[in-house]
């Protein structure tokens, strides 16, 4: 019954529907027909003898697809490639002794997989792109508008919010390269026989090499491949899987980082993700403002990256021509990943498009870090002034101690700047003070790393007319 079955998260709840389709029972069974009947259609364009009335016979039972027939024969057979074999051929009878023809299961089961690769890295790459140009234009309103740094989480030197979101950028940036390598690399399975050899497919064509490598050729061509892999075992190279998964799981990684500085900046104040007019926050405190999707996105990452290793195991016990202890493993560990990244990135474009400043936090809190900043330049105007650099020192850090204790105390202001205006050895006014403790000054070339990376690096992205723009499916 279906209620007694267990409702997978990142279908029900996170994915998109689009990806989730890609490793749907009926896709598969879609798929493996439309390559069982290339493989009748090319083989018999080669020379074998396949009846046309086959070839029809297929084609027009193609959609006719019982999955729970196909589940009842499977049962019996203990195989679920030779059970749809059998179902297609109760829907096509004249086709059945000719369907799968010098095939061994690999040839669908791995083909397919190649083809489920590269729908799901095209989808992962336009929703990078959306992705991409949100936090972009996120990234070049707020170029210029200084915030408080920090190294160890700690304060440090001031930059600006658009100077941090690069950093998010230049992570996506290459994640967007990665994809974009490992779906150029991707190369057909053929049919290449159970241990790569075409042996049985030499014998289909009468010793005839030529034959095989033009079959494989034709069927690669008609799956839109650029060939085939040079050499496999029964199975294409389970390091193309891990290839995919270590690409995707990149951009894991840089999602996460993107939510956990979302959460840390909305827990200061300073910035918050979007939050709905009627979103509740907390069961039991309404005042809550919960920053659930960035908490979601590193919920979701961390179990995108652990699929990394998942794959290079299975990766690394392939045993001489193959062994079946990847089959299973692969049918959770695959689709996973995909439907993992596609529910991080569309999680990611939500927030990035509905990103809130709080402009008065952010400045109160640079503000209160600010003047211990330009101990330094201090220094050097009170040398300049003619005092004595070593007494000066002392007196700074005298100075500094004493404004900290008062901040830990509670204090709401920093009054370092008073104690050194107040001290007539610096000769400092607070008017000198402010003015070398510009924030603007402070952030150094911020403003401009930020224009020449998105001018340079992401605008070129989208500058050509069929620049994928995909809408997202919202399901945050």
């Amino acid at each position: 019954m279906a209620e007694r079955h267990y409702p997978h998260p990142l279908i029900d709840r996170y994915a998109s529907s689009e990806m989730a389709a890609i490793f749907s029972p009926r896709m598969q069974a879609l798929v493996w027909r439309d390559l069982w009947i290339a493989l009748a259609e090319e083989e018999r364009a080669l020379g074998v003898e396949i009846p046309n009335d086959a070839i029809v016979a297929m084609h027009a039972a193609r959609e006719q697809i019982d999955l729970d027939r196909i589940a009842v024969i499977e049962r019996d057979l203990r195989h679920d490639v030779m059970a749809h074999v059998h179902h297609f051929g109760e829907v096509a009878p004249e086709a059945r002794k000719y369907i799968h023809l010098g095939a061994t299961s690999a040839f669908v089961g791995d083909n397919h997989g190649l083809i489920q690769h590269r729908q799901g890295l095209d989808i992962v790459r336009d929703r990078l792109l959306g992705t991409i140009e949100d936090l972009a234009a996120f990234a070049r309103e707020q170029a210029a508008e200084p915030t408080l740094g920090y190294t160890h989480l700690q304060p440090a030197q001031p930059v600006t919010i658009g100077k941090r979101a690069c950093l998010w950028l230049q992570d996506l940036l290459f994640d967007l390269e990665q994809i974009e390598a490992v779906r150029a690399e991707l190369r057909f399975r053929g049919a290449r026989g159970t241990t790569g050899t075409e042996a049985t497919f030499l014998e289909l064509f009468d010793g005839d090499g030529e034959k095989v490598d033009r079959l494989n050729e034709r069927l690669a061509a008609r799956f839109g491949f650029a060939g085939t892999y040079d050499v496999i075992g029964q199975t294409y190279p389970r390091k193309v899987d891990h290839r995919a998964l270590a690409a995707l799981a990149g951009i894991g990684a840089s999602t996460a980082r993107f939510g956990h500085d979302i959460r840390i900046l909305q827990a200061f104040g300073e910035i918050e993700e979007p939050f709905g007019k009627q979103q509740i926050g907390s069961s039991a405190m309404p005042y809550k403002r919960n920053p659930m999707r960035s908490e979601r996105i590193c919920a979701l990452a961390r179990h995108l990256c652990t699929l990394e290793l998942d794959a290079s195991w299975t990766a690394s016990v392939q045993w001489f021509e193959r062994t079946l202890d990847d089959s299973a493993n692969r049918r959770i560990s695959l689709p996973e990943g995909y439907l993992s990244a596609d529910a991080l990135l569309i999680l990611a474009r939500n927030v990035s498009a509905g990103l809130v400043v709080h402009p008065a936090v952010v400045a109160r809190r640079l503000g209160r870090a600010l003047p211990f900043m330009v101990t330094e330049e201090i220094l050097i105007a009170g040398v300049r002034g003619g005092g004595d650099r070593q007494d000066l020192h002392e007196r700074v850090r005298g100075h500094a101690l004493a404004a900290r204790e008062r901040l830990d105390e509670g204090a709401e202001d920093n009054d370092f700047f008073a104690r050194i205006a107040a001290d007539d050895a610096f000769g400092l006014g607070m008017e000198d003070l402010r003015a070398l403790a510009d924030p603007h000054r402070l952030v150094g070339r911020s403003a401009r790393q930020v224009e020449r990376f998105l001018t340079t690096r992401i605008d070129p992205l989208f500058e050509a007319a069929d620049a994928p723009r995909p809408a997202e499916e919202v399901r945050v």
